[in-house]
């Protein structure tokens, strides 16, 4: 009785460049008219490179969808067990450099707080943390235009108040939801604060750059995020 082996291999080449492959190998016996056993074999290859950050699922343990009843804010606030000051803990040790931003959002990967770091490469980074543990779900270049940040790298060299130490001034105001070093409410750039406290209530801070004497926003801007959910 004779047998007839046929094996289809994909490219090796095809592994290098992060694909799948699959081998699949059939038997045949002329004498009983055909039987066939199919075996396959599947290969992935995860991405790598600078700037990106090697994670196990990329989605956060809080499982929590953006909602547009008016009370995303509050429900986040009160599901995340990272801090903002610890998220920037967080987000220093994946990008060594300067925490530029951070944000409390509920997206497709759940519940997760949104860094910006500018690395000690002079880069800018964006880091996502998992707003219930603090692991790194996905890490990438900013590739933005580096002239609208001329200001707001000028500010940075010369702040004594880090966004972290912001947010710890705002803390007893509520918990705090977003820390950015912002130039929209005068002449020069400050750490913007926003805080929502368990009834609901948004409230915005600023925190001197260097200084870190914090006061609160002027009405019209505090006025935009009370009782808002972006």
């Amino acid at each position: 009785m004779k047998r007839h082996l046929i094996i289809a291999t994909a490219a090796a080449a095809a592994l290098i460049a992060g694909g799948t492959v699959t081998a699949v190998a059939a038997t045949s016996d002329s004498g009983s008219g055909g039987a066939q056993a199919a075996a396959q074999q599947t290969a992935h290859t995860a991405p790598s490179g600078p700037g990106t950050a090697q994670v196990q699922d990329g989605r956060s343990s809080i499982r929590m969808a953006d909602g547009n009843d008016g009370q995303g804010d509050i429900r986040e606030a009160k599901a995340a067990k990272v801090t903002a000051p610890d998220a920037a803990a967080a987000a220093l040790k994946a990008v060594p450099g300067t925490v530029t931003g951070l944000d409390l959002d509920a997206d497709r990967p759940g519940l997760v707080w949104d860094a910006e770091v500018l690395g000690k490469d002079g880069k800018q980074h964006e880091v996502t943390l998992d707003a219930g543990t603090a692991r790194v779900l996905n890490q990438h270049l900013d590739r933005g235009d580096d002239d609208d940040r001329g200001p707001q790298r000028a500010a940075l060299t010369n702040a004594r108040t880090t966004a972290a130490e912001a947010a710890r001034s705002a803390a007893p105001r509520g918990t705090v939801t977003s820390v950015e070093l912002d130039d929209d409410h005068g002449p020069k750039p400050a750490w913007e604060v926003e805080t929502i406290t368990k009834d609901g209530k948004e409230h915005t801070f600023l925190a001197d750059p260097q200084s870190g004497k914090l006061t609160a926003a002027p009405a019209q801007d505090a006025d935009d995020n009370d009782g808002s959910d972006d």
